[in-house]
C-alpha cells in the first residue's frame, strides 16, 4: 500500500478510501466486518462514513456497523483514520439536519455514540448550508476540536466559492479550516478541474474522489451490461448515452490488458491533486481487485487517449478561464 499526506497536515493516510456506503443496504454486517478486517491487512488505514449512510433501512445503520466492528477491539480503532459526515436529515425535527451549531453538535454527538468511539479523526461537511454564516459552523467545529471529539474538519461536495469562504472564515479565527474535499471525481465527471481541483491545490486541501467508477459505468459496463446492477434501468439508460465512448473506453483497457475499473482508478491516482479515491466495495472480491490500480503505470499516450475519449471541461484553470 502506498501512503501521503492528508492535504497540508502531518497526518498520513492509504492512497485507496475504503468508502462505507454499501454497509448495510448492500453488504451485510458479517461481509461488511470481512471487508474492514481485509483492508486492515492490506494496509488500507483511511475508512469513509457518513451518518445518513444506511438509506433505506435505516440512516445511521452504516456508522453502527462499523461501530460493533470497532467494538471487537484488537487495535482497530487505533489503525484507522475514521472519517465520518454531517449535513443531512437525520430525524424528523425542524432542527435534524444541516450545518446549525445546534445540529452539528448534535450530529456529532449521535456519530460518537454509534460508532463507540471517543472521537473522530476526520468530520466532513457533506454539503455547503447556504443558510448558515461561517461564524456559527467555524464556532462549533473549534468546540468539538477543543473537546477533543474532532481532529480535522473536511468539507464534501462544496465549490471552489465555497472553499474559498470557507478557509478565509477560518483564516480569520486563526483556526486550522478545512484539511479535505470529498468530490464527485472520475473521468466521465471533470468538472471539478476547472475550480475546485486549483482550489484545493491552493489551499492545501486534500482531494478526495467519490464514485471513482461513474456508478459502474467505467467497471466494464457493456461488456457485462446484463449481469449484476448493471442490468438494472437507471444504470442501462447510462449505458445507452454513454455507449460510444465506453467500447472506445474498453477497448483501449483491453489493449493494455487491464480491467476497466482498475484504469479508472490507476488514472485518478495519477492526478498529483488526488489524495485517496473511495473505493466502495460489495464484497472481499472488488476490495482485493482494487490494489491492481497501485501498480498501474499510465503512459503519456494513455492519458491523451483517456483524454480524446473522456474529454476534460476546457483545459486547466485558471488559465482556461484567462490566458
Amino acid at each position: 500500500m502506498e501512503y501521503t499526506y492528508l492535504g497540508r497536515t502531518g497526518l498520513k493516510v492509504s492512497r485507496l478510501c475504503l468508502g462505507t456506503m454499501n454497509f448495510g443496504p448492500e453488504t451485510n454486517e458479517k461481509d461488511s466486518f470481512r471487508i474492514m478486517d481485509r483492508a486492515v491487512e492490506l494496509g488500507i488505514n483511511f475508512f469513509d462514513t457518513a451518518n445518513v449512510y444506511g438509506w433505506q433501512i435505516g440512516k445511521g445503520v452504516t456508522e453502527q456497523i462499523i461501530g460493533r466492528w470497532l467494538e471487537q477491539g484488537g487495535g482497530r480503532r487505533e489503525g484507522i483514520v475514521l472519517a465520518t459526515k454531517v449535513y443531512g436529515k437525520m430525524g424528523e425535527g425542524i432542527n435534524d439536519r444541516g450545518l446549525s451549531a445546534y445540529h452539528i453538535r448534535q450530529a456529532c454527538e449521535a456519530s460518537l455514540r454509534r460508532m463507540k468511539t471517543d472521537h473522530i479523526d476526520l468530520y466532513q461537511m457533506h454539503h455547503v448550508d447556504r443558510n448558515t454564516p461561517w461564524e456559527e459552523i467555524w464556532q462549533a467545529m473549534e468546540q468539538l476540536v477543543r473537546e477533543g471529539k474532532v481532529l480535522y474538519i473536511g468539507s464534501s461536495n462544496f465549490a471552489a466559492l465555497h472553499i474559498a469562504q470557507a478557509q478565509c472564515s477560518a483564516r480569520a479565527r486563526h483556526f486550522l479550516g478545512l484539511v479535505s474535499e470529498q468530490s464527485l471525481y472520475n473521468l466521465r465527471a471533470r468538472m471539478i478541474e476547472l475550480e475546485v481541483i486549483p482550489a484545493c491545490e491552493y489551499y492545501g486541501l486534500a482531494l478526495i474522489p467519490w464514485s471513482p467508477l461513474a456508478g459502474g459505468l467505467l467497471s466494464g459496463a457493456v461488456e457485462k451490461e446484463q449481469t449484476g446492477r448493471r442490468s438494472q434501468e437507471g444504470v442501462q439508460k447510462g449505458i445507452e448515452k454513454h455507449r460510444r465512448q465506453l467500447e472506445k473506453y474498453e477497448k483501449l483497457c483491453k489493449k493494455m490488458g487491464e480491467k476497466p475499473a482498475d484504469v479508472a482508478l490507476a488514472w485518478l491516482l495519477n492526478n498529483p491533486g488526488v489524495t485517496a479515491p473511495i473505493i466502495g466495495p460489495r464484497t472481499l472480491t472488488q476490495l482485493q481487485g482494487s490494489l491492481r490500480s497501485l501498480e498501474i503505470k499510465v503512459t503519456e499516450d494513455v492519458l491523451q487517449e483517456l483524454d480524446v475519449i473522456w474529454p476534460g471541461p476546457g483545459g486547466k484553470a485558471p488559465e482556461a478561464y484567462a490566458w
